[in-house]
């Protein structure tokens, strides 16, 4: 089963993809591009802009697309559609988008980790709080759009990780 952990940052992703790794026995976990993208040398702008997007959102189509099972993602071509449209409203991605559709058939599980209410997870003015909320919102839109059997988590850690866990039995007892 592939599964991707998409939302914006600073709302876990990362250390819920890890705990899930600890519980699927075989799964591989795969980072998130940025980090992939930086340790090839990739230079990122110290504000991100479209083009660090565009890259990463690239990079995580190459990631989807690897022919193996038993994988987790942490983020998915979606996340990086979503910054790319916060970043710049007036652009035209329908292209983009049409792509990352196509290419989100290979998923099987669609994790959506929102920002909660209350915030989880504190975030300075360095986190870039209007454009991480600017995500979550563009994510929430589109999150059923893409054909993906998708779960929206909620909690700590323990409560989502249950949560999906819980969501995968159901998919393979189908």
């Amino acid at each position: 089963m592939k599964i991707a952990i998409t939302g914006a940052h600073r709302v876990g992703k990362t250390t819920l993809a890890e705990k899930l790794q600890e519980s699927l026995a075989g799964y591989e976990f795969l980072q998130e591009p940025y980090y992939e993208l930086e340790e090839l040398g990739f230079a990122f702008s110290e504000i991100p802009d479209a083009d660090d997007f565009i890259a990463q959102l690239e990079h995580s189509i190459k990631q989807i697309t690897i022919d193996t099972d038993n994988v987790i993602f942490d983020r998915c071509p979606i996340d990086f559609l979503a910054y790319i449209h916060a970043l710049d409203r007036s652009g035209n991605i329908q292209s983009l988008y049409n792509k990352v559709e196509r290419i989100m058939s290979d998923v099987d599980l669609l994790v959506f980790v929102p920002i909660e209410e209350p915030d989880l997870i504190t975030c300075g003015e360095s986190d870039l709080p209007e454009l991480r909320y600017q995500v979550n919102e563009i994510l929430n839109d589109w999150i059923g759009d893409f054909g993906v059997e998708t779960l929206e988590v909620k909690g700590n850690l323990l409560n989502r990780t249950d949560q999906i866990l819980h969501k995968i039995s159901q998919c393979t007892e189908k």
